[in-house]
């Protein structure tokens, strides 16, 4: 019999909890074309965690809560309003998301379902459509803020929605704002935030989302040159996504 003083104690790897994309729509044709989806940006943009993709408008099945470290929903060309039967579906799975503490990030359209979800009132903005890369102004309370805290008050976002989040949750804490839209970032809880602004967005994807939409942009009154001109990169944006999988990692 081996002597114990030479037994090597075995360690198992436990394999981390995957992030769920919950996928609410497509982007642009000319960008999928190249193989490009929001997925494809925010796995990027979430620094090598682990992912699982589920396209709910596809009706693929919702995977049960306890197989994910988090959520992560993205943009999509359709309305909240509408309420899609897979929208409201989804709205009924973020709810149970909050209810069993899973952290959760809702970007552009999932920033209004979460909304929605928790009963806030979303709608068309009555200024019209924000798109370009715009200054987000940060308020006093996301100095304590697990995911906003040490941005700094000013920076650029890429944007590009109709709809906007016109009423918060009850109980949500707004954390940003655009001269545009008054809530443009909050937070339910300690886990969940929403974010109208595209944190996986660069300036290539900016620039096309704005070329592509220029006859609908001008129609709207929108000067497109100047909009292009504005487009400039965004990394305090972009690291929301990095800090977002530090915390579900983290489990905080």
């Amino acid at each position: 019999m081996r002597p114990l003083s030479r037994w090597i104690p075995l360690t198992l790897d436990v394999p981390m909890r995957p992030l769920l994309i919950l996928k609410t729509g497509q982007t642009q044709p000319s960008l999928r074309t190249q193989g490009e989806d929001f997925e494809d940006w925010i796995r990027h943009g979430l620094d090598g965690a682990a992912t699982l993709t589920v396209d709910v408008t596809a009706g693929q099945p919702l995977p049960e809560l306890s197989s994910c470290s988090g959520i992560v929903v993205t943009g999509s060309p359709a309305m909240v309003t509408d309420q899609a039967e897979w929208s409201e579906r989804s709205a009924g799975y973020l709810r149970a998301a909050l209810a069993c503490s899973l952290p959760v990030l809702g970007i552009c359209y999932g920033h209004q379902l979460l909304a929605h979800a928790l009963g806030g009132v979303v709608g068309y903005h009555p200024q019209g459509r924000e798109i370009g890369t715009v200054d987000i102004r940060l308020n006093a309370a996301h100095g304590g803020d697990a995911l906003f805290a040490g941005l700094p008050a000013r920076f650029p976002a890429h944007a590009t929605h109709s709809q906007s989040v016109l009423q918060l949750p009850p109980g949500a804490v707004l954390l940003a704002s655009s001269e545009h839209d008054a809530h443009h970032a909050f937070r339910v809880g300690q886990l969940a935030w929403g974010v109208q602004f595209h944190p996986e967005f660069d300036a290539r994807i900016m620039r096309t989302y704005i070329q592509e939409r220029q006859q609908d942009l001008r129609r709207e009154g929108l000067d497109v040159e100047a909009l292009l001109g504005q487009v400039r990169p965004t990394p305090e944006a972009t690291r929301l996504l990095r800090d977002f999988a530090r915390l579900a990692r983290q489990g905080v």
